[in-house]
């Protein structure tokens, strides 16, 4: 497949650098001519230097023969262009553009603009990605991590294994047979900053960053398991009531489980354009950082506090300082990749990372009809991928025993006629199972060669 990836930045490098991986035909273009460079010196890709939208930037990028175009540059309106002469111009089959302005993704998603009038077959919302992620996070509280897969019948958890968790210190087989009907597999564990996939004898020790693939039903039994609470959120604090913070308030109203929110926003501009949006919740003007208005906004006896500001150290300053008047739960949004590992020192009990959403969200849009969601982990480390097996795949027919994959891949569930199954080596797989495959990032062409999925794209 040819692609031409606009924009070099954190988004459009993390696509790169996994379509090129598939041994894809990958052009990068960007009027950042340092941006470009970063990516052919490190990738496998051809750059080009230039404005996206410029029709003679694309010709030479080669829009002529190319199968789809994604336009991820930091302007909306430059990636709209891109997508209309992309289609006027060059005919590119399928378009992807990432827009973040509220505006424009009101008017299309209420289906204003017409394929024919604006042609982008996928429109990503960095906004949107991350405001549901921050909802995911809040369903969990003892997840830094979340992900749905099978239709939303099993989850991947990513939880931290505190020193006085039950299961510290035991084999991950003996686990399996202390709870054989808990439908979970620990899939993949992060241990002094490396991602790695389990084998049957590891242990888990106090520290540990480890991710669970579980059925949803099983949730509050393996947190329980797992010495974790599942206490149900009832008052939250949310810090910054821009787009992402609007839209999570937005959904807390209109929820079936009643929280109820309150929204600090520094801008009074801002503040008042959330006030008007929202019915029930409460909009303080002022700094998130003033200890004054946190106890205003009743910080001590909220449930959670979501830092959702457009500054990375204003979130993580203000998860802290919530921390320290007493809120039990904080969630930080983080762009800087280096302030994650500052998280877990600093007491912050879980972080939202936009590019990875947006990437994730951007890889379930470009592969293949058979494979239902793929998920980024970490600095694009690993994936966790949900396929439904083909006829002529390798897998078909086999146990789960006899498949060949590579030591960094880990099945962690298996759908059968809708049922979420857990995978065990005796388990046969057959034509037309969904699984949800861990994967560390240079093993998954050989996963997806096993599951036949990447030899025809959309």
């Amino acid at each position: 497949m040819k692609v031409i990836i606009c924009g070099a930045g954190q988004v459009g490098w993390q696509i790169a650098r996994h379509l090129s991986g598939e041994k894809n035909d990958v052009t990068v273009v960007d009027s950042n001519a340092e941006l470009v460079r970063r990516a052919t010196d490190t990738l496998d890709v051809q750059g080009i230097s230039g404005f996206a939208s410029y029709p003679d930037v694309l010709e030479r990028a080669g829009a002529r023969d190319a199968d789809m175009i994604i336009a991820a540059t930091y302007s909306d309106e430059v990636n709209m262009v891109t997508c209309q002469v992309a289609h006027s111009v060059f005919s590119i089959s399928r378009k992807i553009a990432r827009l973040r302005a509220q505006s424009y993704l009101t008017a299309i998603y209420s289906d204003l603009y017409r394929r024919d009038h604006l042609p982008i077959d996928v429109v990503i919302s960095p906004e949107r990605e991350v405001a549901e992620a921050a909802l995911r996070r809040l369903k969990v509280p003892a997840a830094f991590d979340i992900e749905s897969f099978l239709g939303g019948k099993a989850q991947l958890l990513g939880i931290t294994i505190d020193s006085d968790c039950p299961v510290t210190n035991t084999p991950l087989r003996q686990l399996s047979d202390l709870f054989s009907t808990l439908r979970v597999i620990v899939v993949g564990v992060r241990r002094r900053g490396r991602l790695f996939a389990p084998e049957a004898g590891d242990q888990l020790f106090a520290g540990d960053e480890c991710y669970l693939c579980l059925a949803t039903e099983d949730v509050p039994r393996t947190l329980e398991v797992f010495g974790k609470s599942h206490a149900k959120q009832e008052r939250v604090v949310i810090i910054g009531g821009g787009n992402v913070g609007l839209a999570v308030a937005s959904a807390l109203e209109g929820g079936e489980e009643r929280i109820r929110a309150k929204v600090i926003e520094k801008s009074r501009a801002v503040a008042e354009r959330a006030a008007d949006a929202l019915e029930r919740t409460i909009v303080l003007n002022g700094d998130g950082l003033d200890a004054a208005l946190l106890a205003e906004a009743s910080i001590d006896r909220a449930d959670a506090v979501l830092c959702v500001t457009d500054d990375d150290k204003t979130n993580i300053l203000a998860a802290v300082r919530a921390k320290q008047a007493g809120c039990p739960m904080a969630i930080a949004l983080v762009n800087e990749p280096s302030f994650v590992p500052l998280m877990q020192p600093m007491g912050i009990d879980a972080y939202i990372n936009p590019r990875a959403t947006t990437v994730s969200s951007i890889l379930r849009h470009i592969r293949h009809g058979r494979v239902k969601g793929v998920y980024s982990l970490g600095d694009a480390e690993a994936e966790v991928i949900e396929a439904e097996v083909l006829s002529t795949s390798p897998v078909t027919g086999q146990q789960i025993r006899d498949i060949d994959f590579p030591e960094g891949v880990l099945v962690g569930a298996v759908m059968k006629q809708g049922k979420v199954m857990k995978p065990s080596g005796e388990l046969r797989v057959e034509e037309g199972d969904v699984l949800v495959i861990f994967a560390m990032s240079d093993d998954v062409p050989e996963v997806e060669r096993l599951m036949q999925v990447s030899i025809d794209f959309f």
